[in-house]
This record gives C-alpha cells, structure tokens and sequence, in this order.
C-alpha cells in the first residue's frame, strides 16, 4: 500500500464519524422553550413635562451687569470722618501683621506703660508683636482704633462690590 492510498482509505472512516445521533430530546426540548410565556418588560415611567417659563424683563435688571444701583443707594461708612473717596493708601509701608490673615492672628495680652496701652499679638509662626492704637494688621487693611483689656477692636478696609471701599469692624479676643 502506498502513501498516496492511505487518504482515500481515511476518508471513509471520517466520515462514518459523523453519522447523525439522536437528538430528538434537545429538538423537544427547543420546542417547549419556544411555547412557554416569555417575560414581560416593565414600561418605562412617565417623564414629567416641565414647566416652560417665559422671561419677562421689564422692570427687571438686566441679570448680566452688577447691581450697582442698589449699592450706590448703601451708604457706607466713610475712613477719616466721611471723605468720599475711601480707599487704602498704598504709599503706606507695610507692616509685618498685615502679611496675615487676621484669623490666623491671636490676642495673647495687654501691656501697660504710663498713660500708653499696647496689645500682644501671636502670629502663626508664634513669633510674639507688640501693637498700639493706629498699627495695621490682617490682610484687609485692618486699622486698630482700640485697644481693652480683652479685646482688640479693628476696623477693617474691604472691596464694596461696586469698584469702592468700605469699612467693616472686626475684633481681636483675648485667648485665656
């Protein structure tokens, strides 16, 4: 028998293989899955139509420019006795509390020489100032105007939100 027999003689055999078996239980089985109910979907829920509004303006502001009516009619308060035009002054040299925000800084005591009252100051970094009535500190331009035995009252320089300035009072507590 030669190499090139060996082939045709297989393929026979192969195909003897594939004879078809029984499956007449699966083709029941598909059946019977095919006749059975099928599950039902749950319908989607209703989605509410919202409301449509209609944007009237008149007598309105126009919502895209500040409101600068309503803070021109505010009177705020005014540094040295009323000057209409308050505003810091930049020409002032700095001092070393203003570097802080004023929340950051904590009244630790009051001195006393004479007639002259000062208050001690700790900054974050726990080095210890010596401030008096007319020293700066915070970072909001805070001016001191008074100085008690546990607190250190500040009036404070801050942006109005039309392009000026106001005063706001802030104070120091002592920390016992």
């Amino acid at each position: 028998m030669t190499m090139r027999a060996l082939p045709v003689l297989l393929v026979p055999l192969i195909l003897a293989g594939c004879e078809r078996a029984d499956v007449s239980d699966l083709e029941a089985f598909i059946i019977q899955a095919r006749t059975q109910a099928k599950g039902q979907v749950e319908p989607l829920p209703a989605i509410p139509t919202p409301e449509t509004y209609h944007y009237r303006p008149e007598g309105l502001r126009d919502p895209f420019q500040p409101p600068r009516a309503r803070l021109q009619a505010a009177t705020p308060t005014r540094l040295d006795g009323g000057t209409p035009d308050l505003h810091p002054d930049a020409d002032r040299v700095r001092e070393p509390l203003e570097s802080y925000p004023l929340e950051s800084l904590t009244m630790v005591g009051v001195l006393r020489n004479g007639g002259e009252i000062w208050a001690v100051i700790r900054a974050p970094d726990n080095t210890l100032y010596r401030v008096r009535k007319g020293n700066y500190l915070g970072q909001n331009h805070g001016r001191i105007i008074a100085i008690g035995d546990n607190e250190v009252k500040i009036m404070e320089l801050v942006p109005d939100g039309a392009g000026g300035w106001m005063e706001r009072p802030n104070s120091l507590s002592l920390n016992e």
